[in-house]
C-alpha cells in the first residue's frame, strides 16, 4: 500500500476540504480518466482496490497512472480509552482529494472497456466520480460512475 517514506511531522490536524482542485485536473498522462465529484479523505487502503479492481477487469492491459497519494497520516485512539494523555497513533495514510482531481487515468485500452474498468473502481470509493475522455467526447463512455 502507498504511504510516506519520511514525513516532516508524524501527526498533522484533521482539516477541511473545501474549494475546487487547484491542480490535477487534467488529463495528462492518458486518454481516459477518472475524476472526483466532491471532497473527501480516500485512503490508501480504498487506492489499492481500485487499482487492482481496475487491473482486474483490463486484465493487465494498458496503462495506468495512478493521480493521487496518500501523505496525510489519520490517528485514532483505541476503543474504551480515557480522553487526555495525548493524540492517537497512526491509523492508516489518506490523501485529501477535491472536486476536479483526477484519480486515475487510463491508456492503451478502448473507451467502452476503460469506462467500465473505472466504474468497478468507482464502486471501491468514498466520492462520487466520472469517467472524462481527452476527446471532450464521454457520450460514448456512459456518463457517471
Amino acid at each position: 500500500m502507498l504511504q510516506p517514506k519520511k514525513m516532516k511531522f508524524r501527526k498533522t490536524f484533521k482539516g477541511r476540504i473545501k474549494g475546487d482542485a487547484k491542480g490535477g485536473s487534467a488529463l495528462n498522462f492518458g486518454a481516459y480518466g477518472l475524476k472526483a465529484l466532491e471532497p473527501e479523505r480516500v485512503t490508501a487502503r480504498q487506492i489499492e482496490a481500485a487499482r487492482r479492481a481496475i487491473q482486474r477487469h483490463l486484465r493487465r492491459q494498458g496503462r495506468l497512472w495512478i493521480r493521487v497519494f496518500p501523505d496525510v497520516p489519520v490517528s485514532k485512539k483505541p476503543a474504551e480509552v480515557r480522553q487526555g494523555k495525548g493524540k492517537g497513533s497512526v491509523e492508516y495514510w489518506a490523501a485529501r482529494v477535491k472536486p476536479g482531481r483526477i484519480l486515475f487515468e487510463l491508456d492503451g485500452v478502448p473507451g467502452p472497456l476503460a469506462a467500465e474498468a473505472f466504474s468497478r473502481a468507482a464502486m471501491k470509493l468514498p466520492v462520487k466520480t466520472k469517467v472524462v475522455a481527452r476527446l471532450g467526447d464521454t457520450s460514448h463512455l456512459g456518463g457517471e460512475a
